[in-house]
């Protein structure tokens, strides 16, 4: 099942178990509607109570040595339980993994394997049969999303150099 982020978890705040919260949702206030929320590992799970001012309340923490412990988590949600985007040029970047990326003439180059943010902004982690590309994902170098379609194309900088796969033509 594909996850994405909803949130993270921040310092204390007060002595009674309340967090800070940093929602990265629509409407901050609905964090807990998503879940139940789970960690990275998908191994906790969380049941969120968002108040106002970005504070919040997560089940069964009831202290703030409690609370001090999860400072840094962050929230993930099932990507079934978002609601769809509202405009047909957005998407979700988990909704990426697994289309098959193909050259601008048409050649497949590989499969996304995942989108990775590591700071300075995403890069499409690409198997192809060269081996790994590491793209960034920028308009110019993926010039066309295709969620719909299955499909997305990439423009790799002249100073990648990209085999297509033997045999594989677009479809």
């Amino acid at each position: 099942m594909k996850r994405v982020i909803v949130g993270e978890i921040g310092r204390p705040h007060g002595v009674r178990g309340l967090v800070r919260l940093r929602a990265f949702t629509a409407d901050p206030r609905a964090i807990g509607d998503y879940g139940p929320l789970t960690d990275e590992a998908g191994t906790r799970r969380f049941a969120v109570t968002a108040m106002p001012d970005g504070i919040a309340r997560i089940e069964g923490v009831t202290d703030r040595e409690q609370a001090a412990k999860l400072t840094g988590v962050k929230l993930y949600a099932e990507r079934d339980r978002l609601p769809p985007p509202v405009d047909p040029d957005e998407f979700f970047l988990c909704d990426l993994e697994g289309l098959p990326a193909f050259s601008e003439d048409g050649a497949k180059l590989g499969v996304v394997r995942a989108v990775q943010d590591h700071g300075a902004g995403a890069f499409l982690v690409i198997d192809a049969a060269a081996g790994e590309l590491l793209l960034p994902f920028t308009k110019a170098v993926v010039p066309v999303v295709d969620v719909a379609g299955g499909r997305v194309v990439v423009v790799p900088p002249a100073e990648v150099v990209v085999p297509p796969q033997p045999g594989e033509e677009a479809a």
